[in-house]
């Protein structure tokens, strides 16, 4: 298969073609966003790359174009989970009937697809990875990094992760594997976005890897060792299937589309230690080839001591934007739990002041043990860094030690009587909260944006409390496999109760 590894730009001594010589790289980024919040996330893109974004119709994805010189921005993205370059898109692809058809195509498809182009790319993304990874030893040699805050909070299943409505996801053999979140399909030749940089570094180091690219003339899959020798490349396929209309199983398509890659290229497959992950996703007729820029989830970038519900930092970071903070603002989570709102809205929206709280003693430890992370790594960024705006207090929600009329906005996802509470509970619990919020908040111009999966509940809640706040728009989000609702409320102009003076 030597010369059909040419034909796609793999070949021994293949440079890039006419076509693309002096010729800008670029790059169709996809990206898994929490489910609901695709819009944000396409704001976001636009505000900062200045592209315009595509939203699948497969919930949860947007696709966008960009220079390959933006990719350091790309994984500053907040909104977004996890990034890959697109190899090619398919938005009817036709299906034979019959199962052994059907496979023989995806079989086929392979050979035909412009491989080149979003290889040197993924390249791209995994040199600047190696860089920044190097950079980022370096500053952990400092005595403040070194030291540990022990807690106890358990990541393992604690963090809430959003499952597409997925059919099946495939882990077979011939390099196939599949994310247990099949949102967000994972790949390890990646840049952590977690870790910003400094930006006039990044641009050269993305400058100097970008004119390598374009000028090289090895080959673009197979890795050079450091004596010389041809590196030959690991890889896995997952696949990610929705639709009952394919004759076919993840496992399947996953297997034969692997194996035609093997084939292909020529690469290893092995389905955990890895170099390039190539993903296959079907949703019902719309096929999408690519391949994974991102080794884990760019939302586990502020948490360090997780709880029982800890909330993604990509789905904090919606819920915020929905509210739309302005300079100055007092924004305030009265149930913060480990501080991902508040410790998201402080690293996003710095110009604003954060008020976290919660009534249980761990979570509120936890929260505190974040953000000395957060501040840390402030500090390893930039050494004259004076901290953050963000505090961290036990109280009662139903009895909060702020002043009438003095929050601009609340932000909090409220228990849902899973994990946490009951939804017993939550009978009281409710309309008693937003009582309590609509007292804190600002009339006229304070909201509230609040995540429950009690939506019958929180509905019979907000009636009650209907002079205070009214409902202005309502986001549905799968949060944890959980079909959940994020609440934009606006209070009125009609005086809360106030239930004593604490000055």
């Amino acid at each position: 298969m030597a010369e059909a590894a040419g034909d796609a730009g793999l070949g021994p001594g293949r440079g890039p073609g006419p076509a693309q010589e002096g010729a800008e790289l670029a790059a169709v980024i996809g990206a898994t966003v929490p489910t609901g919040f695709e819009q944000t996330a396409a704001e976001e893109v636009q505000e900062k790359l200045g592209s315009a974004s595509r939203i699948s119709r497969d919930r949860g994805k947007i696709y966008f174009a960009v220079p390959a010189r933006s990719l350091p921005q790309v994984h500053r993205l907040r909104s977004v989970d996890n990034l890959f370059v697109v190899v090619e898109e398919f938005k009817d692809y036709q299906f034979k009937e019959n199962k052994e058809d059907a496979l023989k195509d995806l079989e086929g498809l392979v050979k035909k697809l412009p491989w080149t182009d979003p290889l040197k790319v993924w390249e791209l993304n995994n040199s600047l990875k190696k860089k920044k990874t190097k950079r980022k030893k370096h500053n952990l040699q400092s005595p403040a990094s070194k030291e540990k805050l022990n807690d106890g909070g358990e990541e393992g299943g604690a963090d809430q992760k959003d499952t597409n409505d997925q059919e099946d996801c495939a882990q077979n053999i011939v390099g196939v594997a599949s994310s247990q979140d099949t949102e967000k399909p994972q790949g390890v030749a990646s840049q952590n976005g977690g870790e910003e940089e400094e930006e006039d570094n990044e641009q050269l180091d993305v400058r100097d890897e970008v004119q390598a690219s374009s000028g090289s003339s090895t080959k673009a899959g197979d890795g050079q060792t450091a004596e010389g020798e041809v590196k030959v490349l690991k890889f896995r396929v997952t696949c990610n299937r929705a639709g009952d209309k394919h004759s076919f199983t993840s496992n399947e398509a996953a297997r034969d589309f692997g194996g035609a890659v093997q084939e292909h290229f020529q690469w290893k497959a092995d389905m955990t230690n890895f170099d390039v992950e190539v993903l296959l996703n079907i949703h019902n007729s719309e096929v999408v080839v690519g391949i994974a820029l991102t080794e884990e989830s760019l939302h586990r970038r502020n948490i360090t001591h997780f709880g029982p519900t800890t909330l993604r930092s990509t789905l904090a970071y919606g819920m915020l934007r929905l509210c739309d903070p302005q300079p100055t603002d007092i924004i305030v989570d009265p149930m913060c739990g480990t501080g991902a709102i508040p410790i998201e809205g402080a690293a996003e929206w710095p110009g604003c002041y954060h008020i976290a709280g919660d009534n249980n003693p761990q979570a509120v430890k936890r929260a505190a043990n974040n953000i000395c992370s957060l501040l840390r790594k402030n500090e390893s960024k930039d050494s004259t860094a004076l901290g953050v705006p963000l505090d961290i207090i036990q109280w009662d929600i139903c009895n909060l030690p702020l002043r009438t009329g003095s929050v601009d906005i609340v932000v909090t996802d409220m228990p849902f009587g899973k994990r946490i509470g009951s939804k017993k509970k939550n009978w009281d619990l409710y309309p008693a909260c937003l009582m309590e919020m609509g007292r804190i908040c600002t009339p006229g111009t304070g909201r509230a944006v609040l995540l429950t999966q009690d939506k019958k509940c929180f509905a019979k809640a907000l009636s009650r409390v209907g002079h205070i706040w009214r409902r202005a728009q309502t986001v549905w989000v799968n949060v944890g496999g959980l079909h959940a609702a994020v609440y934009l409320l606006r209070r009125t102009w009609e005086r809360a109760e106030e239930r004593r003076s604490f000055w």
